[in-house]
């Protein structure tokens, strides 16, 4: 029954959308579907990936941001219809896969480096 399910789950990976690679560090742009009645728009959620989870259709990942001197944390299913698509601004250089001890940290502390990109052989 269970390698059923994960042919199943497998197959359903291959149709849904392809998300771009990022991890734990990056600093994201999600694009989230959001319904008034209706109407339906689209608001950008920009902010710090602190974790990923699990994989496949029950992978998720929480993005941090900083809105108004409060942080917000908002946790997305990775194949939620609601996602319309996810830009990778910045990728950080971590080496932790969950950034749990951002909570703590405020201002300046809670920068993170950027990961720096390879120079091209010519």
């Amino acid at each position: 029954m269970s390698n059923l399910l994960k042919i199943v789950e497998q197959d359903y990976l291959a149709v849904q959308k392809a998300l771009p690679d990022f991890k734990a560090g990056d600093t994201v742009n999600v694009h989230v579907k959001i319904k008034e009645g209706a109407k339906e728009r689209i608001q950008q959620y920009q902010g710090l990936v602190i974790q990923k989870r699990n994989s496949g259709n029950g992978a998720s990942f929480t993005v941090r941001k900083i809105s108004a001197g409060i942080a917000v944390e908002r946790i997305f299913p990775t194949m939620s219809p609601f996602i319309d698509k996810i830009e990778v601004l910045r990728a950080g250089a971590v080496r932790r896969a969950r950034l749990f001890y951002l909570r703590d940290k405020t201002g300046k502390n809670a920068r993170i480096k950027e990961k720096k990109k390879p120079v091209d052989a010519k």
